[in-house]
């Protein structure tokens, strides 16, 4: 973990997950209707940075967000150990836009929909071409 993270008190934190997610609701909201109902069927969570564990497995130390699980034209969630999940790692988002907070705003959203965009099938190319590499 990141040894300035590590010093970030609780309240700071709070802060960063209460923009967060006021930033996610928005997102979510204007969202058109068929992409916002698909899009509750994803679990969103907040984590400071990649843990040991998915850093040992090749995520990059200083990734935004990640999309775990199936995508949803290929999901099964009866299958599914676990449901289908977005991942966005605060800390990397608040660094990312180094240290304002309009621009974290944006990077979360931009994230989110770049996660979203994995989760209905979209490749990097195909996020890239919508302009959300």
């Amino acid at each position: 973990m990141n040894e300035e993270w590590e010093s970030l008190s609780p309240e700071d934190w709070q802060w960063l997950l209460k923009r967060a997610k006021r930033e996610v609701d928005a997102t979510l909201k204007a969202l058109p209707a068929a992409l916002k109902e698909r899009a509750q069927s994803a679990a969103i969570t907040y984590d400071s940075v990649p843990d040991d564990a998915m850093v040992e497995d090749g995520i990059e130390p200083d990734t935004l967000g990640l999309f775990v699980g199936d995508a949803w034209p290929d999901e099964n969630l009866a299958g599914q150990p676990l449901p289908p999940q977005i991942i966005l790692f605060l800390e990397n988002l608040w660094d990312q836009a180094e240290g304002d907070e309009a621009l974290y705003a944006e990077e979360i959203r931009r994230t989110l929909l770049h996660e979203l965009g994995h989760y209905l099938g979209l490749d990097e190319l195909d996020l890239e071409g919508r302009g959300l590499e």
